[in-house]
């Protein structure tokens, strides 16, 4: 049996490509999570009967208990946090895994960063908020200090909005990863009931706010946005 990390947010990844299982490990503990990994079925089944786990990250199609199967016995457990990895096409086990009360899906092929951002958002709407909740974060001149929620360049107070502390926040998180306008409204807001111009106005708003911080958030054409570190002129 594997100890858990005290007071860290505890993820289960079964899946038999060990490829992807070590990847998608290697990817939630550099975000700060603690993470197990079952190379099938019936190694889920075991570490969900006997070890704390806060959110299942399952493949479908796996051996012993497919994911299906796994999340049938979650739900007749109680509500924890799952997310099914599916193949690509594959829309009967989509609907199926969200008529059995999957929180997500993720389709394979998939970006790693973006299973990460899933899993945050997944923890954020079940209210279990995981590192993020003590993190510091430190990237160019950049300081924030999530739990108590200030944000400083070159230690001098940076005035934000709690919306754009959270987007901020999340661009660190994802540096150098592009992240297109819907995705950072499920992360920052939680739902994507307010427009897409929201995230451009934030996101206007949060340039003026970083100079001097060696950051800026760069546009890219047809697929988001990202924060970068600035090239000196």
């Amino acid at each position: 049996m594997n100890a858990p990390t005290e007071d860290r947010t505890r993820i289960l990844v079964a899946d038999d490509d060990r490829n992807i299982a070590d990847l998608v490990r290697m990817y939630l503990a550099k975000a700060g999570y603690d993470v197990v990994v079952a190379p099938d079925g019936d190694a889920a089944q075991r570490i969900l009967r006997d070890e704390r786990v806060d959110l299942a990250v399952l493949d479908i199609m796996m051996p012993g208990p497919d994911g299906l199967q796994l999340m049938r016995a979650i739900r007749r457990r109680g509500d924890l946090p799952v997310i099914l990895l599916t193949a690509r096409g594959s829309d009967i086990d989509k609907v199926a895994g969200l008529q059995l009360g999957a929180d997500d899906y993720v389709t394979k092929p998939f970006n790693p960063a973006e299973l990460v951002a899933r899993v945050q958002s997944v923890l954020r709407r079940s209210g279990e908020h995981g590192p993020d909740a003590a993190e510091n974060i430190a990237i160019g001149e950049l300081r924030m200090d999530v739990r108590n929620r200030l944000a400083t360049v070159k230690g001098e107070p940076v005035p934000l909005t709690p919306k754009e502390f959270d987007l901020l926040a999340t661009f660190a998180r994802f540096a150098n990863v592009t992240l297109d306008r819907e995705k950072l409204l499920d992360l920052v807001w939680g739902t994507s009931f307010y427009g897409m111009r929201t995230v451009d106005v934030h996101i206007v708003r949060l340039r003026s706010k970083l100079d001097g911080s060696g950051l800026k958030i760069e546009t890219v054409w047809g697929s988001g946005y990202r924060l970068v570190e600035a090239i000196p002129a």
